[in-house]
């Protein structure tokens, strides 16, 4: 942290100030908005919270929070969360033509929302803005008010469809060119996602800072297994195979689903509990139900946080086979939880896990790959112990919040700094287009007067 500082104030250096260092070395506290589209209780996905941990850590630290989002259901306009002042906007479009109209009207009314704040409490220090649905808020709150603005992208439109091949497909994806353009720093939650955010939008590569995800220490504090609770998804003699998370395709529970005869023929006793929702439901227990292994596989639709708790410590092994994965909350999840732990070899996941070390990972979308790592686990005990528990200190070490907050703020004030130099280069270059053009006018009249002067010395 001391050499960050030391970094921060060479920037600041530079630009002729020291407002943003006080006396002693120590960061000044900041006034931090967040832009996303989903906050709890309201989780859609990863961001909801992502967004929740950092900025309770982030509040910790004393720095003052507002985050700005969606307006769900009953949910209240304003609530203060453990010191996170949040507001949800409403969005009136009942019957939006698209998804991205209905995001665009939404924009619409958290900039409205920002306003008003601003004008009410005074300007952000930063904005902090989560992916591509929040870009247009983002960008006009940035120019209006000139505020510093961090985008992070937690994934990317062709990440997650294998490219862009549709105009709905290249709008969001020119919509995060735009958000990484825009943004005066980059993050990114991988090395995989640094490269892939690089070479998509052709940043430059020291615009992208990599800050993992991280996780809240205390979730599995007081929790053992429930067997009651447990029953409810398989029986006492069967080991549990577990996938958390949406159903969609590019997380791979149809390549899980197809490793279940392998794994069935190498240990019978054993039941797939897939928890989540999505639109691959059907399609996925139509898939068990022409393997013959409809019996074998047990969705149990939406689960709350406390339940998602729960069957983890009810779980054997934990697999998360994504074919696409900028980070995975979920497998910090379960090494957190201490279970064994099975994940592709893609992206964030093959960042998180060392092969036999403290998990064990597979082919992407290689269903064989899959049960061979899921029938290591399950045989080899000794083995699933040892990488449980290295996996649960590794968690502890490098995915805490307090290291994660310390370094975002870091990149906010390389964002505040940046700002300032850019500013203070335009009012000197605004000086000097002035004094050149007042030299220029001197110029003008010495030369004028000189040949007035010559045209009468004769007269």
């Amino acid at each position: 942290m001391k050499r960050r500082i030391e970094e921060v104030k060479k920037i600041v250096i530079k630009v002729g100030s020291s407002s943003l260092c006080d006396k002693d070395g120590k960061i000044n506290k900041e006034k931090i908005l967040m832009l996303t589209w989903e906050y709890p209780p309201r989780i859609v996905g990863g961001i909801a919270r992502v967004v929740h941990d950092l900025s309770k850590r982030l509040i910790k630290d004393g720095h003052e929070v507002t985050v700005i989002t969606y307006k769900e259901g009953d949910l209240p306009e304003y609530e203060n969360d453990k010191g996170v002042e949040v507001y949800r906007v409403e969005n009136y479009m009942i019957h939006p033509n698209s998804f991205i109209d209905w995001t665009l009207q939404l924009n619409f009314n958290m900039v409205a929302k920002a306003t008003e704040l601003i004008n009410k409490n005074g300007k952000f220090d930063v904005i902090h803005a989560h992916d591509w649905l929040v870009a247009s808020s983002a960008k006009t709150l940035k120019q209006s008010f000139g505020i510093p603005l961090v985008a992070t992208i937690h994934a990317t439109e062709a990440g997650r469809n294998s490219g862009i091949h549709n105009e709905s497909q290249r709008y969001i994806n020119d919509t995060e060119w735009l958000l990484t353009y825009e943004a005066t720093e980059v993050i990114v939650n991988s090395n995989f996602m640094k490269g892939h955010v690089q070479s998509l939008f052709g940043l430059p590569f020291d615009k992208i800072n990599v800050i993992p995800n991280g996780i809240n220490l205390t979730n599995f504090n007081g929790i053992e297994r429930d067997y009651e609770f447990r029953r409810q998804y398989a029986m006492d003699n069967e080991k549990i195979i577990l996938y958390v998370g949406r159903l969609v395709y590019e997380k791979g529970i149809q390549h899980l689903i197809s490793a279940m005869p392998k794994i069935l023929q190498g240990y019978n006793d054993v039941k797939l509990v897939i928890a989540g929702k999505g639109g691959m439901l059907d399609d996925l227990k139509a898939q068990a139900e022409a393997m013959g292994i409809a019996n074998k596989v047990y969705f149990t639709g939406y689960l709350n946080s406390k339940q998602v708790q729960k069957i983890y410590k009810c779980a054997d092994v934990a697999v998360f086979p994504s074919t696409y994965e900028p980070f995975g909350i979920v497998a910090l999840e379960g090494m957190l939880a201490g279970v064994p732990t099975v994940v592709s070899d893609v992206g964030g996941l093959d960042e998180i896990v060392d092969h036999g070390v403290n998990g064990m990972k597979s082919y992407a979308g290689n269903p064989n790959s899959i049960a061979d790592s899921v029938l290591t686990v399950l045989y080899d005990k000794q083995l699933a112990t040892n990488m449980a528990k290295k996996a649960k200190q590794k968690v502890k070490e490098e995915f805490n919040w307090t290291k994660i907050a310390q370094d975002t703020h870091y990149i906010y004030e390389k964002a505040i700094c940046k700002t300032v130099a850019e500013k203070q280069k335009q009012e000197i270059a605004q000086e000097n287009a002035k004094k050149a053009k007042k030299a220029g006018n001197t110029e003008t009249e010495i030369t004028n007067l000189l040949s007035f002067q010559k045209k009468h010395a004769y007269a």
